[in-house]
Formats: structure tokens, C-alpha cells, sequence
């Protein structure tokens, strides 16, 4: 199984590039295959951003879930990811 990750942004949002490096480094260490991540302009995407309940850049939604309303640490991150696909990998078990 994999997870959905998506990085809202903002142009000139300085953290925001952070964050997309950190997650980057994170899915090629956690299983490229396994975590599928997008960058969200939110101008570009207001209404799904809204949706969601994005307030704030950068934030992460993970499965369609805004998880993170500001930038977790790297360790965070990391953590969530791991359940996620440790979860995952519990259902598709007989």
C-alpha cells in the first residue's frame, strides 16, 4: 500500500521549501513507492485548500487528512509517515 501526501504552499513562503525537502528525503528513505507526495499551490487550489482547512503555509495532509496546520519537525514527520505504513501494511496482512 502507499500513502498520499500533499505539501500546501504559498509563493514566497520561505518555509515551505524546507518542507518540501525535508518530505522529499523522507519518502526516498521510507520507500519511494510507498509515498506519493505532491506540492498544493493554495492560490492555485483555494477551494480544496479550504476544504481541507488550510490556514496556514506550509501544512500537510496525509490521505486527504490535514495532519500538520505549520511545519512539523523532521522527526514528526517521520513518525507519522512509519505508523501510516505500518498501519497500512497491518491490513493488507491475512
Amino acid at each position: 500500500m502507499s500513502i498520499n501526501v500533499e505539501v500546501f504552499s504559498s509563493p514566497g513562503c520561505g518555509k515551505c521549501g524546507h518542507a518540501k525537502e525535508v518530505l522529499r528525503k523522507l519518502a526516498e528513505e521510507l520507500g519511494g513507492d510507498n509515498i506519493h507526495w505532491r506540492e498544493v499551490n493554495i492560490l492555485d487550489e483555494l477551494d480544496y485548500s479550504v476544504e481541507l482547512g488550510v490556514l496556514s503555509t506550509p501544512s500537510i495532509a496525509i490521505d486527504g487528512d490535514l495532519v500538520f496546520r505549520s511545519l512539523p519537525s523532521a522527526k514528526k514527520l517521520r513518525t507519522e509517515l512509519e505508523s501510516r505504513l505500518n498501519q497500512d501494511s497491518q491490513e493488507t496482512q491475512p
